[in-house]
């Protein structure tokens, strides 16, 4: 029986994370990212190059998607089977615990993509687990899931150990989920859609955007960051150049 319902649950999550991946990525890059749009594509590398790489980022998107789908299958089949801390019913913890449950999520996704993205950069790791998602030194949506399984698993993993360990409901994973998505399309640009001298800067500076990451790219030792500025910032791991571009000056 759980079993059959993994296998269920699997290809059900498989077909959605697929169908969201070519959505959401092949939509942006159609929009943002097509030569006729952006050549800035094909200006530091050849063209055939260019796609060559997308195809790799696609092919490890789709490898990584069989991983998520069949740990989402298992988080589903322990909730069935009442293993889990997930719940249905907002008015069991409330509308407030909801919001603050989904900031909480976050920052300790933040946390811990910050320490374990830092590790993976480690010369004893960076070969075997994380230089598939850094073959393109120039990112585009399709980059955004394109992760070795191992980097897979280390990624989906939080997820698994969350669900045992906090009260979660499933509209507050699907809202981080929703995030999660748009952020890593938005940060795989490879430019700014908000200008730098945007009405708020110093929520700017807070957030990582794509350029932030596009220096990541192509500076491995700088900006581990997920969605915050504030772990780069605390442990120095900010690329100097990038402040002073984005500095904020005093009564701005």
């Amino acid at each position: 029986m759980i079993i059959r319902d993994v296998g269920y649950y699997w290809l059900v999550f498989l077909a959605f994370i697929l169908g969201r991946y070519f959505l959401v990525a092949g939509g942006a890059f159609w929009l943002f990212c097509s030569k006729s749009k952006l050549p800035f594509l094909t200006q530091t590398i050849s063209q055939s190059r260019q796609w060559r790489l997308i195809r790799q980022d696609i092919a490890l998107s789709v490898l990584s998607a069989f991983l998520f789908a069949l740990l989402a299958a298992l988080i589903m089949s322990a909730y069935n089977a009442g293993g889990t801390r997930l719940y249905s019913s907002i008015g069991e913890y409330g509308w407030g615990y909801l919001g603050f449950s989904f900031c909480a999520i976050l920052l300790l996704q933040d946390t811990y993509f910050y320490f374990t993205h830092r590790l993976l950069h480690h010369p004893r790791f960076f070969k075997s687990i994380h230089q598939g998602h850094h073959r393109s030194r120039v990112p585009t949506p399709w980059t955004s899931f394109a992760f070795e399984l191992s980097e897979a698993l280390i990624h989906g993993i939080f997820f698994v150990g969350l669900v045992w360990l906090m009260p979660l409901h499933f509209v507050t994973l699907i809202a981080v989920f929703t995030t999660m998505t748009l952020w890593a399309i938005a940060t795989h640009l490879g430019f700014e859609l908000v200008p730098p001298n945007g009405p708020l800067p110093w929520l700017q500076q807070g957030l990582i955007g794509p350029i932030h990451h596009g220096i990541h790219h192509r500076q491995h030792q700088v900006h581990f960051g997920l969605y915050f500025t504030f772990w780069d910032r605390v442990f120095g791991t900010t690329d100097p150049a990038y402040l002073e571009k984005y500095a904020v000056k005093k009564g701005q």
